[in-house]
């Protein structure tokens, strides 16, 4: 379970719808329970179905989130028209177990999040856990 206040959660959505229809994408830095604020990251494909950060930016969220003790805990990104959950593509590109993949689906009419670890033991195997998001105030 990871612990989430509802401030980061609106900024994401808002994050999120603001560049609809192409794919958000940002990290959320933290502990490895409680996170406390999300950091904006640049699509660099500009797509609707693909994400890709900027390494600059990357590096800059790494150091951003050091200088105050935090680490980068989730991996943020949209599906502006389709479900939360992950995408073929998605489960390809996710190489980190220790990171949580969150996404945030624009296809309803009220947003909806669901996190993820992505686990890859061996070549062709892939287990997916489901990460239960608490929303604080």
């Amino acid at each position: 379970m990871i612990r989430v206040p509802k401030t980061v959660v609106d900024e994401l959505i808002a994050h999120a719808r603001s560049l609809a229809p192409v794919e958000s994408c940002g990290y959320i830095a933290g502990s490895s329970t409680q996170m406390t604020r999300y950091i904006v990251m640049t699509n660099v494909d500009n797509s609707p179905d693909h994400f890709s950060f900027d390494p600059k930016e990357q590096f800059q969220a790494v150091k951003s989130a050091r200088s105050t003790g935090e680490t980068l805990q989730v991996v943020v990104h949209s599906h502006p028209v389709t479900p939360a959950r992950l995408s073929a593509e998605d489960i390809r590109l996710f190489n980190d177990p220790q990171m949580i993949y969150l996404i945030v689906s624009l296809k309803d009419t009220i947003p909806t999040t669901n996190a993820f670890r992505v686990f890859k033991p061996e070549p062709g195997v892939v287990d997916i856990q489901p990460v239960v998001i608490q929303v604080m105030g």
